[in-house]
Formats: C-alpha cells, structure tokens, sequence
C-alpha cells in the first residue's frame, strides 16, 4: 500500500478521532491551559507542574511494549495494520490513566469510546469483487481442474467467525485487483460443506485457529497455503493482511504470468525469494 493511499484511508474520521483518543491523556498533562483545569489535588490546589508521574510513566511503557509485541505478532506491515492493531490497547490505557486521575474521568472517557465505536465502525472495503461463490463441494472439485492454465485462490471460510468476516473485504480488494481470465479467486463456506474441510485436513470447529484457510491451486492441486503447518505438526500463525497475502502467494508475479498468457510455474519459497 502506497504512502499516499494510506495517507487518504487516515483522512477518514474513524481514523483521526482514535488517534485522538489514544494521545488524549498525554495531549491533556502535556498541555498547560487543560492541564490546569483538570488535574487537581484534593483539596482544590492545582498540579505545581504537568508532568507524569512514576505511575503514569509505567503504564504508558507498558504500553508501549504490549502494542510492540501484539503488532509483531499479527504480523502488521504497514501503518493502517499498526494503528489500527493498536487502538484498542492505547484506549484501554487511556482510560486506566483517567481513572488514575479521577474515577469520573476514566467513566466519561469509556463513554466516548463506546459512543465512537457505535457512530464511527472501522472503515471496510466496499467496491467491487471478482469472487466464486462454491454452492457444492462438486461444482468447486470440477471447477479446479476444468483448466489446468487458470490458477486459483480460495478462500476456506465459515459465515460465524470473526477473523473470516475481517478478511471478507480484503479478500474482496485483492480479486478485484488481481483477478484475470488466469488467475482467479474464490470462496467456499466449510461450515455448509464439512467433507471439503475434511478432504483438505481444516479444522473448522468453533476453537479452529485454521479460519480462514486461503490455499493456491495450480494446475488442480494444491501449491501453497496460510496457514500452513511446519515441519514439526504446529501450525504456524498468520495474519490476513492484505500486503501478506500478496507477498506469500506471490500475487503480482502470478497476475503478470496471468495476463501475458504464460505457461503458469508453481509457486515456490526460491522462486519468491527472487522477486
């Protein structure tokens, strides 16, 4: 994603307004004329300055480490990925903080957030799609095969889960980008359809960590997937972003093959490697 793209997706009021929220408690100690009115001591006396104190300082590090680590291991790439991974953790903090100063003010803040989550929802994609929707696990088991030349990413979902329905429109994004008469997308409901889950070992009980499985077909058979088991039976955690999923299926290299019509290579860790 382009510095200028996400500069434009930050211009979107759910964005700045979080941001807000999250540097609220600093931008208030930090400024004098707020500071002032409402950081007080006990008796009615105002603060002599507007510096954290010890406790304050320890949360706020604590902070920052919890959103170092929980970025890191979701695996966020790009700007949007880190804030937005990260505001849930920053408002919670805020809201300790207010407490910290005053019980009213950790309660009015919880309020607006509340109140923001409920007018300003997390922005989702909503143009276009170029996306198979499998009705039968037949119709899909024919489609794979009926041209070897076509490869296909498919998306193994069910309708109930949280992380499915997060990557519904970043999987919608993606074959509205790449999709072509040699590289297409598509997606089948394992929760309507468990023998396809079994057949392709995705566990799609409601403790699943396999939801949404995203496989690559070459050729009618199974070339890469996420997530993917390692070479000691664990399955290995990865996040559904969208600059991700470009890189690990290698999607630019398979749209270009795609539209100059050449034969179709699997894809392989050398060959990514070498873009």
């Amino acid at each position: 994603m382009t510095w200028q793209k996400q500069l434009a997706i930050l211009a979107k009021p759910y964005y700045w307004v979080n941001i807000l929220l999250a540097v609220s408690y600093l931008i208030s100690k930090k400024t004098t004329f707020v500071c002032t009115r409402i950081f007080r001591h006990d008796n009615g006396e105002e603060e002599d300055t507007c510096d954290l104190d010890s406790r304050e300082a320890e949360i706020l590090f604590f902070l920052l480490i919890v959103v170092m680590i929980r970025s890191r291991k979701t695996g966020s790439v790009t700007m949007i990925n880190y804030l937005s991974s990260s505001f849930l953790y920053t408002k919670v903090a805020n809201m300790i903080l207010w407490a910290y100063a005053d019980f009213r003010y950790g309660l009015g803040f919880l309020l607006v957030c509340v109140l923001v989550g409920l007018i300003l929802p997390e922005p989702s994609y909503k143009g276009p799609e170029h996306i198979t929707y499998f009705r039968t696990s037949q119709v899909f088991e024919e489609e794979l095969v009926r041209d070897k030349r076509t490869s296909w990413l498919i998306c193994f979902y069910t309708v109930w889960n949280p992380t499915c329905v997060n990557f519904a429109p970043i999987f919608a994004e993606l074959s509205a980008e790449y999709n072509t008469d040699h590289l297409k997308f598509g997606k089948i409901d394992i929760g309507r359809h468990p023998d396809v889950a079994q057949k392709y070992g995705i566990n799609d009980s409601s403790f699943s960590r396999q939801l949404p499985t995203v496989i690559l077909f070459q050729q009618g058979k199974e070339v890469d997937r996420r997530p993917c088991v390692d070479a000691k039976g664990k399955l290995q955690k990865f996040f559904f972003s969208s600059d991700n999923v470009r890189a690990t299926f290698g999607l630019n290299q398979l749209y270009k093959q795609a539209v100059e019509r050449l034969p179709v290579a699997p894809v392989t860790t050398e060959s990514k490697k070498s873009k």
